[in-house]
């Protein structure tokens, strides 16, 4: 009998590439999202597409229905409200991102326990560390250790540390069997590449795939802040590596150790595109007065710690960086062409 899989979010970035994969694996795949997935056909991704608000607690519950006498065997819960620097960083949206991904979870947890799934995935962020340990470019702290004391830099991050300790608790109270991760800055092709939710690596290649040979990007802050960006294959080889060992549950980073300044990631997109292009910095005073808010630029420093990975699951990520933006970058120039 073929295993049975429910994505949450699947018709975003990450979980549509993880429902693929799952069917590629020959799982019968469920996905379950407030939008259609906007690259993939939903019949190459899951086996039954539900388009529904899983803020709605009969969403949830209709969501996790399969049979009368069976459960699904895994759940991957990525359902959240989450963007760019340009939608978590300005303060809009934290209302939003805090009251959306927070009611999505605590439904979640519930009829998790409710169904007796089988196991469940929480998709964490970086988010969630520390602001004081990531304040030098240099040497940020993101030892999963380094959680606490807390203190986040957005209300996103405070939400997704709040997630962690739900299903933590859940756990420890009902049995629910669960595995946690830390993302840090997944990406990749067939994901939100313009229009504000964007993440780094998409809006560096946008801005570099759109500019005239000779000219200039705009590039947000001093670009000295620096970053670790992981493939989104890499990032799936990794979360089903953890959800298919029995022993350890988490919280723990999926990400690159691959450290580069943002101006670097700019300097590698525009190499990568063979075009002759100058970096504009962004930030300050020139920054309000264009935008009319301050730059949206989150901590200094960032890159994923893995030894806690490599410890407990015996694996890390083989792909360098200039792979991952050389496949993106070519995919994110066919889709501005097409525009």
């Amino acid at each position: 009998m073929k295993k049975t899989a429910l994505v949450l979010g699947g018709g975003g970035f990450i979980g549509g590439h993880l429902a693929k994969r799952l069917k590629s694996e020959g799982y019968w795949v469920r996905v379950v999202d407030i939008k259609f997935h906007e690259y993939f056909d939903w019949s190459d991704i899951c086996d039954g597409f539900i388009k529904a608000d899983l803020r709605e607690e009969k969403i949830v519950k209709e969501s996790f229905y399969l049979n009368d006498d069976k459960s699904f065997d895994e759940v991957y819960q990525l359902a959240a409200d989450m963007g760019g620097a340009g939608y978590i960083f300005t303060g809009e949206n934290d209302a939003d991102v805090m009251h959306n991904s927070a009611i999505i979870n605590l439904h979640v947890a519930k009829q998790a326990v409710e169904s007796k799934v089988g196991k469940v995935f929480y998709s964490s962020s970086a988010c969630m560390y520390p602001e004081h340990n990531q304040m030098d470019p240099d040497n940020p702290n993101c030892e999963e250790s380094s959680a606490y004391p807390a203190d986040p830099d957005s209300e996103y991050g405070w939400e997704k540390l709040f997630s962690e300790r739900l299903f933590l608790a859940f756990h420890r109270n009902y049995g629910l069997n669960i595995r946690i991760a830390r993302f840090h800055n997944i990406f990749g092709p067939e994901g939100t590449w313009q229009g504000g939710k964007e993440k780094a690596p998409a809006a560096m290649c946008r801005k570099v795939s759109e500019c005239k040979e000779g000219g200039e990007i705009e590039v947000w802050g001093d670009g000295k802040q620096t970053r670790s960006f992981l493939y989104i294959d890499e990032c799936l080889e990794a979360v089903l590596r953890l959800m298919r060992q029995e022993d350890f549950l988490g919280p723990v980073n999926i990400g690159s150790e691959e450290m580069v300044s943002i101006n670097e990631l700019a300097e590698l997109t525009i190499s990568i595109s063979g075009k002759n292009i100058k970096i504009k910095n962004l930030y300050g005073e020139e920054f309000e007065e264009k935008y009319g808010h301050k730059c949206p630029l989150g901590v200094k420093g960032r890159n994923s710690d893995n030894k806690l990975y490599k410890e407990k699951i015996g694996w890390e990520s083989p792909k360098l960086l200039k792979e991952g933006i050389s496949s993106t970058y070519s995919w994110v120039n066919e889709q501005a062409n097409k525009k």
